[in-house]
């Protein structure tokens, strides 16, 4: 709305382009991964270390890291980037809404110039950070998950613990990858 003022409508769409799918459809979604999935899986592991069931595994001779946190790694791995793409599709879909609304961009000249505004670099750079952002999200989640003491208490505060660092991890993750990438001129 506010390019508007200078004759810049056309630019929102490069904006809203660039901005989701190098940046903030990634971002969103491993912060909404890092409350939800993170979380769970503090709860579950850590849950299973109350009860005792982390070394009942090890009793049996099975790895607990193996058994319990290494196919939830996986999972988050193969998840993220897929649930990164979905977002970004949705949000793409919103700023065409948006622009339509707002600026009186018809949809297929948004379209038309987010083919223009944006290579496959763009959706590469956003792409790249979902499993490494998966990596850690999970880590800090299984990590706080063994921590666990015997108390309900300690579960609710490693949970918490868990999706704050989380958060805040993959925040700097992001800032480091762009520094990243605007070193490398990608």
């Amino acid at each position: 709305y506010q390019l508007s003022y200078f004759g810049a409508n056309i630019f929102v769409v490069d904006l809203v382009g660039v901005l989701i799918l190098r940046e903030l459809g990634v971002l969103m979604t491993a912060i909404m991964l890092a409350g939800r999935s993170g979380s769970a899986i503090t709860a579950e592991i850590g849950s299973m270390k109350m009860r005792e069931e982390v070394d009942a595994l090890k009793v049996i001779g099975l790895n607990p890291i193996g058994v319990l946190v290494f196919p939830r790694l996986v999972a988050l791995v193969i998840g993220l980037p897929c649930l990164t793409i979905i977002a970004n599709f949705a949000a793409l879909g919103g700023g065409i809404v948006a622009a339509w609304l707002y600026s009186d961009i018809p949809p297929a000249a948004f379209i038309d110039r987010l083919r223009v505004a944006i290579d496959l670099s763009t959706i590469f750079a956003g792409l790249i950070k979902a499993p490494f952002m998966a990596l850690i999200i999970g880590i800090i989640a299984s990590v706080e998950g063994m921590k666990v003491g015997g108390s309900a208490e300690s579960l609710g505060l490693h949970v918490t613990a868990s999706v704050v660092k989380s958060i805040f991890i993959v925040i700097i993750l992001d800032g480091l990858f762009a520094m990243f990438y605007a070193a490398i001129g990608f």
